[in-house]
């Protein structure tokens, strides 16, 4: 992999399709590594754009726009850091040869729909899953949740961070599932999706690296499991590693290396897993750094970001963890715009703690607008210090 100079005419181009605050690390990562960064978003001044070369302004799930700004900026290579986007416009640009789209556009398609991703883990691989069955109206919603039994969670199959889900514990509650659902969901009138609820211990998202050996052949890598602790469908706090029986560990490695294998292509996938006991089964896959994977900023030798544009741009990568960490989120907790932190300090006095906050333009209630992470002797202390660092930081309105 030849990597030109930015702003050239010889540079390495790379489209952030979506630039939140995963896609800020992995900017800041590839802009390292000499490659020129240009980001894209619905809105302005996300995090990512103010670390880009460039940025652009857009409906990223109206085909027309999104393909005049690929063809326009000409990238070698396109990475898409979130589902809403229009992936048939991705497939065009790839099978044309213009970009190469990471993983591929293949893996975007079916992983921005949980029914594309649970129908090829489930009848293609035959991974281990929940039950399930998909719902176009509340009528069948109604029969599906019957079939896989309650309590069970109901989701629409086009959304991210909790939006649109809920917990059902009997036939009473459907109907409003079904209303939250259709309201939540990235498209009007979708489908949505009922999980029966599975007796895990915990559940854990094992990064799983495909990258390209100096040889150009494809290896598989995997970081250390991450734990997590989730609060209506999106994760408060995680840590590095979660502890797992080799049994367990070694039948989640094999369940993430065939789902991504089955997906292809190079770079950081986000395989969630629930784990009882020796029993493992998949959850959902993310082709990209997973929020989770914040806590690898603290942990590994490379964060999840570092081997992400690593693996991209055809670079060997390193997973090796360098000791115990944890992440906690700090959020928003009201509806305002640009809004000023407080506490920092005391939140950086705190024993190897250390934070990102976002810039995000806007706050609400229940939106990220940092992390706090810390190290420890164990989980245990690595955990109690980065919540402790955390809830000293205060987003307060100007």
């Amino acid at each position: 992999m030849r990597i030109g100079t930015p702003l050239t005419d010889h540079a390495t181009r790379v489209m952030l399709l979506g630039s939140g605050e995963l896609g800020k690390e992995v900017a800041i990562e590839l802009q390292r590594l000499g490659a020129e960064v240009i980001a894209v978003d619905r809105y302005p001044n996300a995090p990512a754009m103010q670390v880009a070369h460039r940025s652009h302004v857009i409906p990223m799930t109206d085909a027309q726009v999104l393909n005049g700004v690929i063809l326009a900026e000409a990238p070698h290579i396109i990475v898409p850091e979130i589902e809403a986007i229009a992936t048939d416009v991705l497939a065009a640009i790839e099978a044309a040869g213009i970009a190469r789209v990471i993983p591929t556009a293949r893996a975007t398609q079916l992983t921005m729909n949980r029914e594309g991703i649970r129908r090829l883990a489930a009848e293609e691989l035959g991974l281990p899953t929940s039950p399930y069955a998909f719902a176009v109206s509340a009528e069948e919603l109604a029969a599906g949740a019957e079939a896989v039994g309650f309590p069970c969670f109901v989701k629409p199959v086009m959304s991210s961070s909790g939006k649109g889900q809920s917990y059902v514990e009997g036939p009473e509650g459907v109907a409003d599932a079904w209303t939250y659902a259709e309201s939540s969901g990235r498209v009007a009138g979708g489908c949505v999706i009922v999980e029966g609820r599975i007796d895990f211990d915990y559940e854990i998202t094992l990064l799983t690296v495909r990258s390209a050996t100096v040889d150009g052949e494809i290896r598989t890598d995997f970081c250390a499991p991450i734990g997590h602790r989730q609060q209506k469908g999106d994760y408060v706090e995680s840590w590095q590693p979660q502890a797992m029986s080799p049994a367990a560990l070694k039948s989640a490695q094999e369940i993430a290396r065939k789902v991504t294998d089955a997906l292809g292509g190079l770079g950081v996938f986000g395989v969630e897993l629930f784990v009882k006991g020796d029993e493992v089964w998949f959850s959902e896959v993310s082709p990209r750094p997973h929020d989770t994977g914040l806590v690898t900023l603290a942990t590994q030798v490379m964060s999840e970001f570092a081997l992400h544009a690593r693996a991209i741009l055809g670079l060997p990568v390193d997973v090796t963890l360098r000791e115990p960490g944890a992440s906690a989120v700090i959020y928003g907790g009201m509806e305002a715009e640009g809004v000023v932190f407080e506490g920092v300090a005391e939140a950086l006095s705190v024993p190897t703690a250390d934070l990102r906050l976002f810039g995000k333009p806007e706050a609400f209630e229940r939106r990220r607008m940092g992390v706090a992470l810390a190290r420890g002797a164990d989980t245990d202390q690595a955990r109690a210090r980065a919540t402790e660092a955390a809830g000293k930081v205060r987003v307060v309105k100007p």
